[in-house]
């Protein structure tokens, strides 16, 4: 496999572009002092997009993401990008990270120092990883996907492809949203010659098996399916549409950076530990630099691609009965997370190993609470280093 390094650079007239458009926007109505129950609430978004036009320094940004040891291959025929950093310990374990939607790989920077050099952060050095972090494809700067079934099962086969090509014949993996479905699929279907363990946000992507023989469901379990139909009802528009149609809703959030904010930014305000202020958990920065990422790499369709792919994949993957993801599994559940899988649901499709309820958290753990996650991380891997 040849790898080549790579250094993000978005051309200047990209961002000359960027910054007209921001003028130009054409602001859509509101109902009066109606928040954010309709949706994104403008008077936020416009003073983001207003931050975005005339504060924001995507060249600082771009200077600080550069600091990582980023690089780009091809595997199957489709270029990636990555960061790989090196562990600073005795025996660097092999983690592969999955990143998920509306992120990209930037979600995942402030847990890769930590990981790679515990030392440097209160750890150990024995707790030490090689990190490897891709961009799915179809986002950031890996390449845009051109034809039918890159699925969540689709890059979970490129990951160990990537993995190999880079050395490592056996590693572990997590992963947060999308990336909970890849690790998933990884530790299903190469456990236990190429994945030892996984460690995600959730136990999700396989339907457990509910036939005859199996245990009834617990009161727990039967809350669960209700708020699972709840926030279906509530929440799950985003994921509908972009299941179903995709490349109509892509014209309009390629083309006006303001209308990508908003539907971006509304799941890490919805999705996040942040008490409806957003702020509270990411800064301006934060959110505009994701979104830059976004919006420079015209990737927005082909991420939202991935649920297209996928849906044929969800109600697939339904296991026999006595069947489940047999690599050692970890979740660390964080309580402002979406809906709230309980452990006994989770431990009809994975062999769960360990279960962590966090005190505090989102969606985004990763920026969200950096040292919790990694903690986690550290303790669960620490028995699988073999």
């Amino acid at each position: 496999m040849d790898v080549q390094p790579f250094k993000i650079h978005i051309q200047e007239e990209v961002l000359e572009d960027l910054q007209e458009r921001l003028a130009r926007t054409r602001w859509p109505d509101e109902i009066t002092d109606s928040g954010w129950d309709y949706g994104s609430n403008p008077a936020y978004i416009t003073e983001l997009v207003e931050y975005w036009r005339t504060r924001f320094d995507w060249r600082a940004q771009e200077e600080v993401i550069n600091t990582y040891n980023h690089f780009r291959t091809t595997v199957d025929g489709l270029g990636i990008h990555f960061i790989h950093e090196r562990g600073k310990g005795p025996n660097p374990l092999p983690l592969i990270i999955s990143h998920g939607w509306p992120s990209t790989f930037f979600e995942i920077l402030k847990v890769i120092p930590l990981l790679t050099d515990p030392a440097s952060h209160g750890g150990d050095p024995a707790d030490s990883f090689d990190v490897v972090v891709p961009s799915l494809p179809g986002y950031g700067f890996s390449d845009l996907t051109t034809q039918r079934g890159m699925d969540f099962r689709r890059i979970a086969d490129l990951w160990v492809e990537l993995m190999d090509g880079l050395g490592y014949r056996r590693f572990v993996a997590h992963g947060s949203d999308w990336g909970v479905l890849i690790t998933s699929w990884l530790g299903y279907t190469y456990h236990p010659d190429r994945v030892t363990g996984i460690h995600a946000t959730g136990a999700g992507g396989a339907r457990p098996y509910l036939g005859p023989g199996s245990r009834e469901l617990s009161d727990r379990e039967r809350v669960y399916l209700e708020e699972q139909e709840k926030w279906r009802q509530d929440e799950q528009g985003y994921f509908h549409i972009q299941q179903t149609k995709p490349q109509t809703l892509g014209y309009g959030l390629n083309d006006s950076p303001a209308g990508l904010a908003a539907w971006i930014v509304e799941k890490f305000r919805t999705w996040s530990d942040c008490d409806g202020d957003v702020e509270k958990r990411f800064t301006k920065d934060e959110l505009l630099t994701n979104l830059t990422i976004y919006w420079a790499t015209q990737t927005i369709n082909s991420s939202t691609r991935l649920y297209y792919e996928s849906r044929n994949s969800f109600s697939s993957w339904s296991l026999a009965q006595g069947e489940r993801v047999q690599a050692p599994s970890a979740v660390a559940r964080f309580p402002k997370d979406q809906v709230q899988v309980p452990r006994e649901w989770s431990e009809r499709s994975h062999n769960i190993q360990r279960w962590t309820e966090m005190p505090r958290g989102g969606h985004f753990p990763a920026m969200e609470e950096p040292d919790l996650l990694v903690e986690d991380m550290r303790a669960f891997f620490r028995d699988l280093r073999g």
